[in-house]
């Protein structure tokens, strides 16, 4: 037995040679190969480096998966136990610091302005030149819209002006957050003045148009808001400091007065917005005898409610901030503190007291004990839109227009043409005059000839020298008789001259008493309309027929006068054609010799 030491292998320390002799030479041995390992372990290794690598490209391009991936890989390492690092989704609001105050801007509160759009697209562009104006910081003010049932191209067009306003390089002009959001309520209403505006449609559109304003604050009210300002993308003219001016009241509601410019034949201008008013005991007994769905809507006869309107309390000489309060509002622009809605007053879709969108708002904001109050002498004028009747009136004066400007131009022609004429009569009788002695001259030398003729056949001789008497005499005769006659006429044109412009002078007088009687009765028939405001109708036709009937009334007058001036005229210039005649036929004057 060999007692020599072997190695793990198997083989002794000293292991034999071929030929059975023992060999001293160091050996090394390797162990045993292992393939299936090995290919295990570079699997493991690649599905490292993969998964490394994966990570980080997550960790860069989402970061909402950090607070996730940084414990992951850390194990834990790099984790605090405090919470505001652990918890990184959680966000913590007080809301005590976002109630709203006069002084708003100085504490930086935020606002959110909101405007519901349908059909907008020819109002965006002087609406974001009110938002451009705004004097309230930009940063503070985070902008809300709602497309809804637009056929035209408002929501393209508003993508582009918001891009342009934010992308402007003046750094106090971008907003804050911008929401547009885009939602159809099957408005069937058509946009034009008669269809929004029309009795029969008021209801549904109003209980429509609360859906879509509650849509568009339940999605774009943040914790952050103080403020929550409605305006309308049809305001023409307002202050710049429209949100300032508000907060300064400290008013949970409040609303200016809202007026809009008319043409001059309609008045110059009206109140708009007549939802903005106090409630009334008739108003009160009216609801009463309505059905539990019915809707009252302010300005329509159907409705006589007697209510204090605030648009109809404006002195343009009043003071701006005068407070009046109001129990329901208009939605053209309305500054509301965030508390408000979310306490749990919004714009109810449904008859709530007889009252639907926002004077249904102003009515559940008193009944939730809010301050609702109006400033009737503090005024933006809202966008005139001319109904068709007003259209056609307009169009039935620019034709009226027209025609008198070429009446006039004819005029002036004919005037001017008799201007040129008679300008200067001296110079016109001088060559009438010409005319005529050469005609005198032609006719007589003719006539002498033949009375020579007959004196030759007949053996006559007459004396050249009498003859030439004769004829000096007759052509002094005929001076004479022309210079009179011509003095006769001179006297007779300058009489007329006279007379014409003595009946211009009255017909001159007679047109500015009757634009005076015009502006005096459109003056009366505006103060009769303020008298009573509550009476009256809304519907601008109402406005509209009495002025038509009168134009029509006046107009067939001012044409029999102009048509008599022309027949005058006529006359006159038929007499001077006849007298220029006269002047130029020697008939004439050879009987007179």
């Amino acid at each position: 037995m060999n007692r020599h030491y072997a190695y793990p292998n198997g083989y002794s320390a000293y292991p034999r040679g071929g030929g059975g002799t023992f060999s001293i030479s160091p050996h090394k041995f390797q162990p045993r190969s292992q393939p299936a390992l090995r290919r295990r372990r570079q699997l493991l290794v690649k599905l490292l480096v993969v998964g490394g690598i994966s990570l980080f490209i997550l960790f860069l391009i989402i970061p909402s998966w950090r607070p996730f991936l940084i414990p992951t890989i850390s194990l834990g390492l790099f984790t605090s136990s405090s919470d505001d690092l652990s918890l990184e989704t959680v966000r913590y609001y007080d809301l005590s610091e976002t109630q709203g105050t006069e002084m708003g801007w100085h504490r930086e509160e935020r606002v959110l302005l909101c405007t519901p759009l349908r059909d907008a697209q020819s109002h965006l562009p002087m609406f974001f030149s009110h938002l451009r104006n705004l004097t309230y910081p930009h940063h503070l003010i985070d902008l809300a819209f709602l497309v809804s049932d637009s056929k035209d191209d408002t929501l393209n067009l508003l993508s582009e002006m918001l891009t342009e306003l934010q992308g402007d390089s003046d750094p106090k002009m971008p907003y804050g957050e911008i929401s547009v959001i885009e939602k159809d309520f099957g408005q069937k209403v058509k946009q034009d003045v008669e269809s929004r505006h029309g009795f029969a449609a008021q209801a549904g559109r109003r209980k429509l148009m609360a859906q879509a304003r509650n849509w568009l604050l339940s999605a774009t009210l943040r914790p952050t808001h103080s403020w929550v300002y409605w305006r309308d993308a049809d305001v023409q003219t307002a202050p710049f400091t429209i949100l300032e001016d508000l907060m300064r009241h400290d008013k949970d509601v409040i609303v200016p007065n809202v007026w809009r410019p008319l043409p001059d034949w309609l008045g110059g201008e009206q109140p708009y917005d007549l939802n903005s008013w106090q409630e009334s005991d008739t108003a009160l007994a009216l609801a009463d005898t309505l059905d539990e769905d019915a809707v009252i809507v302010e300005g329509y006869a159907e409705y006589a409610t007697w209510r204090p309107h605030l648009a109809y309390l404006r002195d343009p000489y009043g003071d701006a901030d005068t407070e009046m309060e109001i129990d329901g509002v208009g939605g053209v622009s309305i500054l509301s503190k965030a508390k408000v809605f979310r306490s749990g007053v919004h714009f109810p879709a449904f008859s709530f007291e007889k009252h639907a969108e926002t004077e249904g708002f102003g009515k559940m904001a008193r009944r939730m004990d809010y301050s609702v109050v109006g400033l009737p002498h503090y005024t933006i004028w809202h966008l005139y839109e001319p109904s068709v009747d007003d259209i056609r009136h307009m169009e039935e004066m620019e034709l009226e227009k027209k025609q008198r400007e070429q009446e006039e131009k004819e005029e002036e022609a004919r005037q001017q043409l008799i201007k040129d004429t008679f300008n200067n009569p001296e110079e016109q009788w001088a060559k009438d005059g010409a005319v005529v002695k050469k005609m005198d001259e032609t006719e007589e030398a003719r006539e002498r000839e033949i009375q020579r003729a007959k004196d030759k056949e007949n053996g006559i001789e007459r004396d050249l020298e009498e003859e030439s008497r004769i004829e000096k005499e007759k052509e002094r005769k005929l001076a004479v008789e022309r210079e009179k006659k011509r003095a006769e006429e001179k006297e007779k044109l300058k009489e007329e001259e006279k007379e014409r412009e003595k009946k211009e002078k009255e017909r001159e007088k007679k047109e500015k008493e009757r634009e005076k009687k015009e502006k005096e009765k459109r003056k009366k028939m505006s103060e009769n309309n303020n008298k009573k405001p509550e009476k009256k109708n809304t519907n601008e036709r109402a406005v509209q027929r009495p002025q038509r009937q009168k134009g029509a009334d006046e107009g067939p007058a001012a044409k029999a006068e102009k048509e008599e001036i022309k027949k005058e005229e006529i006359k006159k210039e038929e007499i001077k054609k006849e007298e220029v005649k006269k002047k130029t036929t020697p008939q004439a004057e050879f009987e007179m010799d």
